[in-house]
């Protein structure tokens, strides 16, 4: 995947080189020293090079991550140290001299400070499903298409076709939806674009919920992200439940909205909040949810920056029917009850919705 953010890379000087136990005669026998420098490719891993002198027999490298080499001859050696997550790192080299007993050994401990997360970084831990979308081709094992205009317009008077596939693509490790116009007459098959479902493939009951996404652009366009309860063949909506990530509209720029819907509060009487997200369509967030027994979390980049919270009192079947899986929708709508309040701007197409990943984990 592309590194998206870019990243400043700094140190600071910890503690400076001390000896242990060194006689007068060997104190100045040899020198410990190391530089780094951060990789230029990939801002989250450093290059560590020995720029010791004089005559010792061994380095050792202790590089704070709880990668460790030992005592080992190779003095010349560059090692190349991979920090996902954003901190200070102590780094310590040891020397050991002719004499190899602790007593004569130097020791040099620094401070890197990494800036930020890789945001590429899949954290295997509690981690039960992702699609990082690094194949040269959708999975057709996680995703299927909804394919045409759909009853009234999916529910919502929408203008777009669905297609079954051929307006989406994987490029460089991302999923690209596109919305595309075909006509100038903004009406229902004017436009065409993607609605990408996991319905049958892969479903979920609670768990921590992170889609890295950058949003399209422009007056008429309607992206989401969202789930729908797996029963919805057998209960219908919204008795299935509905469970809005992520929504945007393109006429009310760099603001995103979260929704939960039940058969107590749907449609524009859902259960949601907005949150300002000034570069939604120029940079990737994190759009997350974390779904409990009793609660569900809407967040942006972090769960601690929060942009709606439901939880009822008392659950029954009308205010929550979250207690059963529900399956992903990613799609890119046109017009519509609420994208097409303003109308259709017919100049911003093309437009895409681009996905780093969707990943799952369970609750800590």
């Amino acid at each position: 995947m592309y590194k998206f953010w870019s990243i400043a890379f700094c140190f600071v000087l910890a503690v400076c080189v001390y000896a242990c136990g060194e006689s007068s005669d060997d104190a100045d026998q040899y020198k410990v020293d190391f530089s780094f420098k951060q990789d230029a490719e990939n801002s989250n891993e450093v290059i560590f090079t020995n720029a010791s002198t004089g005559n010792y027999l061994y380095v050792e490298w202790d590089f704070g991550n709880g990668e460790t080499t030992g005592k080992s001859t190779d003095k010349n050696k560059e090692y190349t140290i991979y920090y996902p997550l954003k901190g200070d790192y102590e780094v310590t080299l040891r020397l050991w001299g002719d004499l190899n007993t602790p007593s004569d050994t130097k020791t040099l401990t620094r401070t890197i400070s990494i800036e930020a997360d890789d945001p590429d970084y899949v954290d295997p831990e509690g981690l039960i499903w992702s699609d990082e979308f690094n194949s040269a081709a959708i999975n057709t094992a996680n995703w299927k298409f909804d394919v045409g205009t759909g009853e009234n317009g999916w529910g919502n008077n929408e203008l777009q076709y669905y297609t079954n596939g051929e307006n989406v693509e994987v490029v460089d490790g991302k999923l690209v939806l596109t919305a595309k116009k075909v006509n100038d007459d903004k009406v229902q098959g004017s436009y065409t674009s993607t609605r990408m479902i996991s319905w049958g493939k892969k479903e979920f009951t609670y768990g921590r919920i992170e889609v890295r996404a950058k949003l399209p652009s422009g007056t008429g366009i309607w992206p989401a992200i969202w789930m729908l309860g797996a029963n919805i063949g057998q209960v219908g909506w919204p008795a299935c439940g509905e469970i809005d990530i992520m929504e945007y509209v393109g006429y009310q720029p760099n603001v995103v909205h979260a929704t939960a819907h039940t058969p107590d509060g749907y449609a524009g009487n859902g259960s949601g909040s907005s949150k300002s997200l000034p570069t939604c369509e120029e940079e990737f967030h994190v759009y997350g949810l974390l779904w409990t027994e009793t609660s569900l979390t809407f967040y942006v980049d972090s769960p601690d920056n929060v942009v709606h919270v439901y939880a009822p009192a008392e659950r029954n079947a009308s205010n929550w029917p979250f207690d059963k899986p529900h399956f992903f929708i990613l799609n890119v709508a046109v017009g519509g009850n609420w994208g097409g309040v303003q109308g259709v701007d017919n100049s911003i197409f093309p437009q895409t919705m681009e996905v780093d990943y969707v990943r799952v984990y369970e609750l800590n």
